[in-house]
């Protein structure tokens, strides 16, 4: 599921789209945008999901289009087809949730089977795929491994299917990070996963929140946030570490369950990942002597809390 944390992110990056837009009309409805936001980030999760799957399958195309030539080869005859028989690949492929992921979405229209070849051709010479498949058990470990191998050394780096990617996505370069962590989370539990809803209730309130507050508050937080700028000026601040700076003022004064700490590591991480250089220490900076403003004038009220991040 979408974590906090990549929430925070979609949040950011429209609230950056929506500054650069400058008041057009493309984002008079920045919610009903962030949800398409989040729709476009399912579908490109499927679509890598099915990609995925099908690398592995073709083991047992490959194997038939061998064992039909005119003169099949011994080696034709007794092609290895193991990893079609993956327990981890056979619990996604037998899961309800992405048998209507791919009905909904139709992924199967979109795939490029030439580089669903090549990928597991790719596969076939490394020497993970060897000693997967002369291994005569089945481990669970095992299983998931072969298949985080597809994609982390296989899908990833291969530039002919991120190209694929790109043309088919255009959220690809905004999501790629956020899209890796949950590969790797699904990998390691499928079950937990709703992939025709992403995000809960709880997490969509937090996010739809998140947005509608940062905009709604955009006059006040700035006024807190100026002030402390010193020798900056204001209208030279980056961008994006405006909005971040806003985004965890709104958090600090308005998300009573969230910790002032969680809030503030958060930024500061964000803005080292997402901004300039000295980003973070900058918004380290500005939301710490906000926090303690604040927090002396009684206006920061935070309540018992299960972990938000």
């Amino acid at each position: 599921m979408i974590s906090r944390r990549n929430i925070r992110v979609k949040v950011m990056q429209l609230l950056y789209m929506i500054e650069a837009a400058d008041g057009t009309p493309a984002f008079k409805q920045p919610v009903g945008e962030l949800q398409k936001q989040l729709d476009k980030s399912r579908e490109l999760f499927v679509y890598l999901l099915y990609f995925l799957t099908e690398v592995a399958r073709y083991a047992e195309v490959n194997a038939r289009k061998r064992a039909s030539r005119n003169l099949p080869t011994e080696a034709d005859l007794n092609v290895n087809t193991k990893i079609a028989g993956n327990q981890l690949l056979w619990q996604i492929l037998e899961d309800d949730s992405f048998k209507k992921a791919v009905e909904k979405d139709m992924p199967q229209k979109l795939i490029d089977r030439e580089l669903v070849k090549k990928i597991y051709e790719d596969l076939t010479g490394t020497e993970q795929y060897q000693t997967y498949i002369a291994t005569p058990s089945r481990d669970k470990n095992n299983e998931k491994e072969i298949l985080k191998l597809i994609f982390t050394h296989l899908m990833l780096p291969n530039e002919y299917f991120i190209t694929h990617v790109e043309e088919l996505f255009n959220n690809w370069d905004d999501d790629a990070e956020m899209i890796d962590q949950l590969m790797m989370s699904y990998l390691q539990k499928p079950a937990s996963f709703h992939l025709s809803q992403m995000l809960s209730e709880e997490k969509w309130i937090f996010a739809k929140t998140l947005l509608e507050t940062v905009l709604e508050k955009k006059e006040y937080t700035t006024s807190l946030i100026t002030p402390k700028l010193k020798n900056w000026d204001a209208e030279r601040i980056a961008i994006l570490d405006m909005i971040l700076m806003r985004m965890g003022v709104c958090e600090l004064l308005y998300f009573e369950t969230i910790p002032t700490k969680v809030t503030i590591n958060e930024y500061i991480d964000l803005a080292k990942e997402y901004s300039t250089a000295q980003s973070g220490q900058f918004v380290n900076g500005i939301l710490d002597n906000i926090h303690k403003e604040l927090t002396e004038a009684g206006k920061i009220n935070k309540i018992q809390y299960k972990n938000k991040i």
